[in-house]
């Protein structure tokens, strides 16, 4: 299997990033021959390498397992949209938080950066397929843009991005058509070399997505526009929030991280929490210093402080005893009273 070591372009702003996954557990398990495997792919996607003709297109392929797996991919992101499509077999499989079995035919749509798994924790016996189109997003709001190889009329494709971004259903029942057209993928990857199915590779997808407009607009799909709203990139942006709290984080730096002006940004974060900005990330630094205090005895007052964001042990020591009711040394002591 090649990999290459270019890296995808992750969602990044001021301290927080969403980087692609990489699939290392995957990796891991066909060097250990448990399933077979076939991709072509790009940046650090494993699989033989995909050429100039398809830019765009980061990954297309499939894993057949037909023995018991010790693995999964647990919850990660992927730059583009991704089609994942089971053509036998059943898998776990789970989305933005919704959890279900994956039989055969079922077709999953997940969209830029929404994160996903699957395994419940490994994976099942089944052969699976996957499409990755990078669409250029690093934020939920931004507008979508499609490989230029991309052959569906302008009107077409506005209705399908219009439908898959506003969409909230994400899983869906195909017929035999989707499954011919997987087949035939099949085939196009396994016999590629050098990028000698382009061509072929280009057609199918397109037809795919084709298949997929016929699809979604024969379904009873209930649009909902806030899944494009500048709301939804700041939820994404406090959900990550707590990975990067030691960050110099002012409210201009937060409101450009989630790539929004700042009175949206502040509006949408008081929407989400309650609370102000600054007050939220003053609440998350407090609940992760109590945690390091709980659990790493040996470390300063001022190593947690620096550690949580805070920009002098002197205040760090003010705003906690102010919420808690002690300082930060008596609340050690008492944790480890109670524990003891």
């Amino acid at each position: 299997m090649k990999t290459n070591i270019q890296e995808i372009q992750p969602y990044e702003a001021d301290g927080v990033v969403y980087h692609a996954d990489t699939c290392l557990p995957l990796v891991d398990a066909v060097d250990r021959k448990k399933l077979k495997f076939k991709a072509l792919a790009r940046h650090t996607y494993p699989g033989d390498r995909l050429d100039g003709n398809t830019l765009g297109l980061n990954s297309i392929g499939y894993w057949d397992a037909d023995e018991p797996q010790d693995w999964g991919l647990d919850w990660h992101r992927n730059e583009g949209i991704e089609f994942h499509f089971l053509e036998s077999g059943s898998m776990p499989y789970a989305q933005e938080g919704k959890e279900v079995l994956l039989t055969p035919n079922h077709l999953t749509i997940t969209r830029p950066w929404e994160a996903h798994k699957v395994g419940n924790p490994n994976i099942g016996m089944g052969k699976f397929y996957w499409v990755i189109i990078d669409l250029g997003v690093r934020r939920p709001h931004q507008e979508w843009v499609w490989p230029d190889w991309i052959t569906l009329t302008p009107s077409d494709l506005l209705r399908l991005t219009t439908i898959l971004r506003q969409n909230e259903k994400s899983i869906f029942k195909t017929d035999q058509r989707v499954r011919e057209c997987f087949l035939r993928i099949n085939k196009a990857v396994n016999k590629d070399e050098n990028g000698s199915n382009a061509s072929r590779i280009r057609l199918l997808v397109n037809y795919l997505l084709i298949l997929l407009l016929d699809i979604l607009d024969a379904d009873d799909i209930v649009l909902n526009e806030s899944l494009t709203d500048s709301s939804r990139s700041v939820q994404f942006f406090l959900n990550e929030l707590e990975k990067n709290l030691s960050e110099n984080w002012t409210i201009e730096l937060m409101a450009q991280s989630a790539g929004v002006g700042l009175t949206r940004f502040t509006h949408h974060c008081k929407q989400l929490t309650n609370l102000t900005p600054m007050r939220y990330l003053t609440m998350r630094r407090l609940e992760m210093s109590k945690r390091i205090l709980e659990d790493n005895k040996s470390l300063s007052i001022t190593e947690v402080a620096y550690m949580c964001g805070f920009a002098t042990s002197q205040y760090f020591s003010t705003v906690f005893k102010k919420h808690e009711k002690c300082s930060p040394n008596e609340y050690r002591l008492r944790f480890a009273e109670v524990v003891a």
